[in-house]
């Protein structure tokens, strides 16, 4: 029952940001959203490298997400993308090799946190600009994407705990099922499936396409969470949100999810979805 209160709670706030927040306003909207995973992923990780400056991913993030919403939504037009790309690569490289050098990190914990600051940028930025790329190409595109993850979510939960009996990850995460993977998939599917017919008059097979790569990396981005949760000893990301845990168990497949949306859309190009490539 909390769960299903949180839900009908939180559904509405975020449907009245991505429908009324100008871009600029979204994309804070998202970084702050996101800035809270943040902060409880590095919660669940700090003891793997305790005394690395693991904080600076709280800036970082934010600030790639910016990076990466300009190459993206400007076009070009204040640099050239692969500037944008290369850019990013030795910030990444560089940037983070030499802050944790000159941060004098103990020697055990230096590979823990170049992995903890180096996947995090990406993990958490990356959402974070392609939710703000979606919303401005269309928001129903962000409606599409938020159906696919949290209608399958919901899907596999129920299903799962009610006729769950093949466990899909058993040592990464016991409750989840074949069953209920299978049920929140199929949900995906018809969840794009409808919004395909009311947005484009059609069911068009390339979308159905997108929806299962969607739908498949959310799941994903659920057993990488729970992966990074389980190799560090802890059951859930934080307590804010009753039924769900914390933040980034909520967001935790739509980090996976929303990249892969994007990028399918570019590769299938449907028609009638506007998704224009960076120049």
């Amino acid at each position: 029952m909390q769960r299903l209160l949180t839900a009908a709670v939180l559904t509405p706030l975020v449907l009245l940001a991505l429908f009324k927040l100008p871009g600029p306003w979204f994309f804070a909207f998202a970084a702050i959203l996101v800035g809270g995973a943040v902060y409880e992923y590095l919660q669940i990780v700090r003891n793997r490298a305790p005394h690395a400056p693991l904080k600076i991913l709280l800036a970082v993030v934010p600030l790639a997400a910016v990076a990466l919403s300009a190459s993206l939504i400007e076009g070009g037009e204040l640099l050239d993308p692969r500037l944008h790309l290369f850019t990013a690569g030795v910030l990444l490289s560089v940037g983070l090799g030499s802050v944790i050098l000159l941060s004098r990190v103990p020697l055990s914990e230096t590979l823990d946190a170049l992995g903890i600051l180096g996947f995090g940028v990406l993990y958490f930025a990356l959402p974070i600009s392609s939710l703000h790329y979606l919303q401005q190409a269309d928001p129903w595109l962000v409606f599409l994407l938020l159906s696919i993850v949290w209608l399958g979510d919901t899907a596999a939960y129920y299903v799962g705990s009610a006729i769950g009996r093949h466990k899909m990850a058993p040592v990464i995460s016991p409750k989840k099922s074949w069953e209920g993977s299978a049920a929140g998939f199929a949900t995906s599917i018809l969840a794009a499936a409808v919004w395909s017919w009311w947005r484009l008059d059609r069911v068009d097979p390339e979308l159905l396409l997108v929806a299962a790569l969607t739908a498949a990396a959310a799941q994903i981005g659920d057993l990488v969470e729970s992966m990074i949760k389980r190799g560090s000893g802890v059951k859930d990301s934080g307590q804010i949100l009753p039924g769900h845990g914390g933040l980034l168990d909520r967001i935790d497949a739509l980090l996976f999810a929303a990249p892969v949306l994007v990028l399918a859309l570019w590769l299938l190009r449907v028609e009638g979805v506007p998704v224009p490539l960076p120049q």
